[in-house]
């Protein structure tokens, strides 16, 4: 049981990090092992953001074994080199952690290139690259996260988020949610259910050169649509076609750099409830996080089996 929460504000920048901390801190209760959000900034006009990690948090495991300090600094250092390699320039970077950093940077060359030789760092993953999106998560609800990332103040338009519990993997950040498409910019999906097609969907993708960083089935589901809108078809008709080509029991909701879609599979047994205006929309696993956002009583739906529906931010 997990829960999956997503809004977008239209034609308008608020504080969308505290939306989605209050939506998602409303669905703890369904997933209480570790929290991921997937924002939409300001488009950048010039370079990428680019959000990683070069550990696993492994701390907070039992019995795990600990990164020293030389070993995170010398994971960096070799993501500083092979940036430089590439001739890509860094132009501004933090850190929330010892181990998650964001990087604004120039870059014009190949993009999947970079990002594949940049994952051959040990224990490092990249989050997201894109213009506008910022994926951070990590072990913790929604408030430990945003705490320790400062996400409440995250000025965008739009986002999509995920609390977790673990079923069938490792309670670690590999294994937490949203999933960033790789290589694409900007394409981002959360998921809750489970895809019995799975093992077959991915050596397809893993055959056209896709490469997986988990046995997640939802990272299988943001691969999947971003291959499709790689190959000219727009979000919603790729949204309709993963109902008919994904099996399974599944709600999804996926977000791009100015849209937000959800779909829900052919026997509905997911829950998503939605609440729309001529300002906002927001869905979610469960009305409580929906309400959390909002001081004044909202009227809410169900959407339909098989129903698939796109907003524009």
């Amino acid at each position: 049981m997990c829960g999956i929460a997503g809004v977008i504000n239209k034609k308008k920048t608020v504080n969308v990090g505290e939306q989605m901390g209050l939506m998602l801190q409303g669905l703890k209760h369904r997933g209480p092992d570790s929290t991921g959000y997937a924002m939409y900034g300001t488009p950048l006009k010039k370079g990428f953001v680019m959000r990683f990690k070069i550990s696993e948090n492994e701390a907070e495991k039992v019995n795990a074994t600990v990164d020293s300090p030389v070993d995170l600094k010398n994971r960096k250092n070799a993501v500083d080199s092979i940036l430089k390699k590439h001739g890509a320039k860094v132009t501004k970077e933090s850190s929330s952690t010892p181990y998650a950093f964001r990087y604004i940077f120039d870059f014009k060359g190949d993009l999947t290139d970079l990002a594949t030789e940049i994952e051959t760092v040990e224990k490092t993953e990249i989050l997201s690259i894109g213009k506008g999106l910022e994926l951070i998560k990590d072990l913790g609800d929604a408030n430990t996260v945003s705490n320790q990332y400062g996400l409440d103040k995250f000025m965008g338009t739009h986002g999509i988020g995920h609390t977790r519990m673990a079923t069938e993997s490792d309670v670690d950040i590999k294994s937490a949610h949203p999933y960033w498409a790789f290589p694409f910019e900007d394409v981002s999906v959360v998921h809750n259910g489970q895809l019995t097609n799975y093992w077959g969907n991915r050596r397809v993708l893993e055959r056209k050169g896709y490469r997986f960083n988990s046995n997640c089935d939802s990272e299988i589901i943001a691969v999947y649509i971003a291959d499709k809108m790689a190959n000219g078809i727009e979000l919603e008709k790729a949204m309709h076609d993963s109902l008919d080509e994904l099996d399974g029991v599944f709600t999804y909701v996926v977000a791009t750099k100015d849209q937000l879609g959800m779909a829900k599979d052919h026997m509905a047994a997911k829950p998503m409830v939605i609440y729309e205006s001529k300002d906002i929309v927001a869905c979610a696993s469960e009305e409580v996080a929906i309400r959390n956002i909002f001081p004044h009583e909202i009227k809410t739906y169900d959407p339909y089996e098989a129903e698939v529906k796109v907003w524009q931010a």
